[in-house]
């Protein structure tokens, strides 16, 4: 599955020059998604080199939006529960929350006070790992509320954003591409 699914998988993300700002090269992942099989491929592959990374998870965590996607379908393949980290206004329990920076500006997250203790192990999972804003805050928010974050796993990383370095965690991805 390797050196084809890579190929197919690197095909699959369509390259948009200036989105959503001039000078940004966004990598659009709607391609991957709309096809079962690869979308079916890219799960198994993480759940394998979470495996092999050895981390074992109680739960996995994933952002608002993309994270919801990638990160249920892995927690369900692994048998294991899934936390949603939210935007502002959606969660309707006892709430924590974060604000941070991204790579177009600022943003809040929140995560409910109840969705994990301090004995979940938890691996955050997201489409895009660029600046490690999003996933700084997942992290804290999931540590703020008692669980240990052993390591993030990324469809795609931006190279020289520094994200792995700003994420504060181990990461993962399966395809880089330059910023």
């Amino acid at each position: 599955m390797n050196d084809e699914f890579m190929q197919q998988l690197q095909d699959g993300v369509r390259s948009v020059p200036d989105f959503p700002i001039e000078g940004i090269m966004f990598r659009d992942i709607t391609p991957v998604l709309a096809d079962g099989k690869l979308l079916a491929n890219v799960v198994d592959r993480m759940v394998q080199d979470i495996e092999e990374l050895g981390w074992g998870p109680t739960h996995i965590v994933g952002p608002e939006s993309r994270g919801f996607i990638f990160g249920s379908m892995v927690a369900l393949q692994m048998g294991i529960g899934f936390i949603p980290v939210r935007k502002p206004g959606k969660l309707p329990h006892e709430i924590e929350r974060i604000e941070y920076s991204l790579e177009y500006g600022e943003n809040i997250l929140e995560i409910h006070k109840d969705a994990l203790s301090e004995d979940d192990r938890v691996v955050i999972v997201d489409d895009l790992l660029a600046t490690g804003g999003t996933v700084a805050a997942s992290v804290q928010l999931c540590q703020r509320i008692g669980a240990s974050v052993l390591g993030g796993i990324f469809l795609i990383e931006l190279d020289g954003l520094n994200g792995s370095e700003n994420s504060g965690i181990e990461t993962h991805a399966l395809l880089n591409y330059p910023a």
